[in-house]
């Protein structure tokens, strides 16, 4: 099966026996629960936007990769768990690059270089969920 066809939890699980680690070797590495790597192993629940590059690092892939995924094919998954993850994040990092912009400003902190940057990143992200969504 190609990992872009199977669901984020699939692909995690997947990636994780490759290298013969447990949920809770993975759970370790990650400073978090060996529950939370068996929700996200059973699509339950999506790892955290912080969480993604430290996972990516630990399943020795690029964060890319693990967003190649697809919703799983559950009738239970209804309303916003249906949600591609991907559109979810995305939106998160438009949000808070936007309010990155609005404090790091407002605290004077804020040189012109680094506003256009997060700026530009926030539209990239909201510009890639737009083109998803067609």
């Amino acid at each position: 099966m190609q990992r872009n066809s199977m669901t984020m939890g699939a692909m995690i699980a997947s990636l994780r026996k490759e290298r013969h680690m447990t949920q809770a070797e993975l759970a370790e590495k990650l400073h978090i629960t060996d529950k939370a790597v068996s929700k996200w192993e059973r699509d339950l629940c999506c790892p955290d936007v912080n969480t993604m590059p430290e996972l990516a690092d630990a399943l020795g892939v690029s964060v890319d990769t693990l967003f190649q995924c697809r919703v799983p094919d559950t009738p239970a998954a209804s309303g916003w768990k249906n949600r591609f993850p991907v559109d979810l994040i995305l939106k998160a990092v438009t949000l808070a690059m936007g309010v990155g912009v609005i404090v790091t400003s407002a605290l004077g902190e804020l040189d012109s270089r680094s506003g256009v940057l997060m700026l530009g990143i926030g539209l990239a992200c909201i510009g890639m969920v737009q083109l998803r969504s067609k």
